[in-house]
């Protein structure tokens, strides 16, 4: 049984510790649904409504302080939680959201003498066996493991290629503290899902869900290994990026021993400029790497703070002015690949097919194009959304991405401030890929502009909305032969399906009560021919017209043809009514 299925179908049954981590994450929980269940459900039915909104905000932010300090006493999943609801704009107001930004994923070490044991176990060696030298000092500690340098004997090196790594090493009791958490947070999100205010507005199950899938692969050190190879393949024989190698004999699923590829902290300005690099050429080459990992490959990485980013300078040859002789200076460097974002094609075509929605401000299209990506709850009512989603957009309609430049930042904040209420207000969540996608390209544009205080995301974005609107028009030729294909194909059957129909009522198949049937069918029959025709003038005059920008002589030709089926069109149902 996989372990996803194994930890949520397991019974909850823990030990003292667990179970007293159980209980205060439950009591928590409690205390703030019954709260807010007064104040917002409770007094509103006794004409209080007001009475109970006077203090909302300052009760969600003492609840989000008080959640801070929880999950800093906790640690585990506890700290996850909240830095994964602080970017759920969908579920929870700005007063919670700003006040959870703050969590951090740095606790205290664990004891290394416990950080020993467990490593002895997985590997099945003393670490001086596995390793030719072991710091007991960790570089780095979060919430589910830590990291301490090492370096390989010499015949492990010579089979990796490398000898200096660092080892990360889950916590000893990581996996009894996420299955505590996890269960604790799937009985809350039961709680909330009975209460309907909720339920209509988004699916809390299927979040901690979601929640528990991300978390889950994240404490698979195997998972995060193969993402890492995944990753460096993607970037293959690319100079901008590099990958740490993995060392695969000293891997488990709680131990990761990778290639020590420590350098400059990207957001290190100092340290770039000592290097004789220019940060806001790192801005630029990190956005277009970026990019290139969103549009193009689809696969992304989701947590690309300055944590995970270094910038490696290269020995790249000089010529005799000491200029640089040709080839990068400097590369950059990603660690860290247990969350990362994996667009499917299906996802990918939605999101394309939602940008152009918005650039033509087609509420409509908005809305259908929501419902393909998953956005939508089976409660959202769809008339009023596509009136929501149309204001929002109207304001920006039109605007190429060059012109968004010029756009006061205040009036870009004011958006922004005015879609997160939207989104707030209305019944519908943003799925997990989509989540990675927006938590990406904010990183994006604040790492870039404190490289480069002049650093402007459109600019980065540009070339890849050009070749989306390229894709757009060399599909459109294609798609008119489709539907061209498609009309004559109708065209062909309508009328044997009409005989079809009469054949059978002649031959007593079908029995039909109502009077004057024949003149009926004959009514229709001539309908449908018309209907026919004007599909085939619609279509022969779209085709011309767009054919006519590329070649105008065949353009010209469809258009006058199209001139045949409109007459019929018209003229075909005034001769059918003075015959009558």
């Amino acid at each position: 049984m996989p372990d996803a299925e194994r930890r949520r179908d397991a019974p909850v049954a823990f030990d003292r510790r667990g179970r007293a981590r159980y209980r205060r994450i439950l009591r928590f929980a409690a205390r703030y649904m019954v709260e807010n269940w007064w104040f917002e459900l409770v007094l509103p039915r006794f004409g209080l409504a007001r009475l109970g909104a006077r203090g909302r905000t300052r009760r969600w932010q003492r609840m989000a302080r008080h959640y801070f300090a929880l999950a800093t006493s906790l640690g585990g999943l506890m700290i996850k939680v909240g830095q994964f609801l602080s970017s759920r704009l969908d579920v929870l107001p700005p007063e919670v959201t700003r006040e959870l930004e703050g969590l951090q994923d740095e606790v205290r070490p664990e004891d290394f003498a416990a950080i020993r044991a467990l490593a002895e176990a997985e590997l099945g060696t003393p670490l001086e066996q596995a390793f030719a030298a072991f710091d007991a000092t960790p570089m780095a500690a979060a919430s589910l493991g830590q990291a301490h340098r090492a370096r390989l004997r010499p015949e492990d090196a010579a089979d990796t290629g490398f000898a200096d790594v660092v080892l990360k090493v889950q916590r000893p009791d990581i996996g009894m503290i996420v299955d505590v958490d996890l269960a604790a947070l799937r009985r809350v999100a039961g709680w909330l899902s009975r209460v309907k205010l909720v339920s209509r507005r988004v699916d809390l199950p299927a979040l901690a869900e979601e929640f528990a899938e991300t978390s889950l692969d994240e404490i698979d050190y195997l998972h995060e290994a193969r993402n890492a190879e995944r990753f460096a393949r993607q970037f293959d024989g690319d100079p901008r990026v590099r990958v740490p190698g993995i060392a695969w004999e000293r891997t488990t699923r709680r131990i990761l021993t990778l290639e020590d590829v420590s350098a400059i902290k990207i957001n290190d300005l100092d340290g770039l400029r000592s290097a004789g690099i220019d940060p806001s050429e790192v801005a630029q080459v990190f956005a277009s790497v970026m990019f290139d990992q969103l549009f193009v490959a689809g696969f992304f990485h989701g947590d690309a703070h300055p944590g995970n980013l270094f910038v490696t300078p290269l020995d790249a040859p000089r010529g005799g002015d000491g200029a640089p002789a040709g080839g990068p200076e400097w590369t950059l460097t990603f660690v860290d690949f247990g969350m990362m974002g994996a667009i499917p094609d299906r996802l990918r075509e939605g999101l394309r097919q939602y940008i152009i929605a918005v650039a033509a401000r087609d509420g409509r299209r908005i809305v259908a194009t929501m419902r393909e990506l998953g956005v939508l709850l089976p409660s959202a009512d769809t008339r009023e959304l596509e009136r929501t989603m149309s204001a929002l957009f109207a304001r920006f309609g039109g605007i190429a991405v060059r012109d968004l430049q010029a756009i006061d930042p205040r009036e870009l904040r004011e958006f922004a401030i005015e879609f997160g209420d939207t989104i707030r207000a209305l019944p519908f969540q943003l799925p997990e890929n989509f989540l990675l996608v927006i938590r990406a390209v904010s990183l994006i544009s604040g790492l870039s502009s404190t490289l480069d205080p002049d650093f402007n995301i459109w600019d980065a974005v540009e070339p890849y909305a050009d070749r989306l609107l390229r894709e757009e028009r060399g599909g459109l030729l294609g798609t008119v032969a489709s539907e061209a294909v498609s009309t004559v194909q109708l065209a062909a059957r309508l009328p044997r399906r009409v005989d079809d129909l009469l054949t059978r009522i002649d031959d007593g198949e079908l029995e039909v009560e109502v009077p004057r049937v024949d003149r009926s069918v004959r009514r229709v029959e001539r309908a449908v021919g018309r209907v026919v025709s004007a599909v085939l003038f619609a279509g022969f005059l779209i085709a011309g017209v767009l054919l006519r920008g590329t070649d105008e002589v065949p353009g010209t030709a469809l258009i006058a043809v199209s001139v045949l089926p409109l007459v019929h069109a018209v003229f075909g149902g005034l001769l059918a009514n003075r015959r009558r």
